[in-house]
């Protein structure tokens, strides 16, 4: 949650100074490379090489990384104060799966902190319009598909932990990013001036370097917690996190629905973290 909030906060500082979000996507996939080799040295290098694990980690990081390159393409259709409230509600996707394939269930201090979380992420994902023009069914069809990606990669990663080593899930999860790095390249427009210095690739590796260590973290958490309870969590507490921030650095005041969602974020980070009961049947 802390190394996404301030990702998020950050973010959009390369991309104001000319460095394209598809090369940013190039930068972050390298940027998994030094977490990913942290987490095998604390196996001894030990890397599980069967072909369920090679799937589970496969899949987990072509999901959320192809969800990444597509939501490119939603972003050029629709606003993103139509998108990302759509997005926010991926985990429930990853909660529908995780009751009926992964037999999980909560106490009712969980499944309040569940409901507060996903309303505070819808509520913390609206922004004050700025433009209208959806662009119809199309952009609806591709958000769903980032959607469903990211919903299902929550899910992929909480089953995988309890079949295979958490640090060999995130190498495979690395290598599936490093794999669409020529698609990001490719969806790159070089007839326009791109920034080439500090604030180009330099800066966005060092900002990209929070989300790598996020991500990592991430599959850490899922490995300890349920994914009924880990994914709505992140998804409402990490933009918290990015409000205060830019409050703090940019002396931004949050608009009363996003005070809301604040609010309810805080509840729901306090319900699911001192819900001792959840239980797997």
């Amino acid at each position: 949650m802390a190394a996404w909030g301030l990702w998020g906060a950050v973010i959009d500082t390369v991309a104001r100074a000319g460095f394209p979000e598809s090369l940013g996507y190039v930068v972050w996939a390298f940027t998994m490379i030094p977490p990913c080799l942290v987490a095998l040295a604390r196996t001894g290098w030990k890397l599980e090489t069967d072909p369920r694990s090679i799937l589970l980690g496969g899949s987990a990081g072509l999901l959320g990384a192809g969800g990444q390159l597509v939501l490119f393409k939603v972003l050029r259709l629709a606003p993103a104060h139509l998108v990302f409230p759509f997005l926010a509600l991926s985990p429930l996707v990853t909660i529908l799966l995780a009751m009926l394939v992964g037999g999980e269930r909560a106490t009712r201090r969980g499944w309040a902190g569940i409901v507060l979380a996903l309303v505070a992420a819808v509520l913390l994902a609206c922004s004050p319009p700025q433009a209208e023009g959806g662009g119809g069914v199309p952009w609806v069809a591709l958000a769903l598909v980032v959607f469903l990606a990211w919903g299902l990669q929550g899910f992929v990663l909480s089953h995988g932990n309890r079949s295979m080593r958490a640090e060999s899930l995130f190498f495979y999860m690395t290598v599936a990013g490093l794999l669409l790095v020529p698609v990001a390249w490719s969806m790159t427009d070089f007839q326009r001036p791109i920034h080439w210095g500090f604030r180009g690739p330099w800066l966005a590796a060092m900002i990209h370097s929070l989300n790598a260590v996020g991500a990592l973290l991430l599959v850490y958490a899922f490995r300890h917690g349920k994914a009924m309870l880990v994914s709505p969590l992140v998804n409402a507490g990490a933009p918290v996190i990015t409000i205060l921030i830019s409050l703090v650095l940019c002396r931004t005041i949050p608009g009363a629905i996003q005070s809301v969602g604040m609010v309810l974020a805080i509840l729901a980070t306090v319900q699911l973290a001192t819900d001792g009961g959840t239980e797997v049947r």
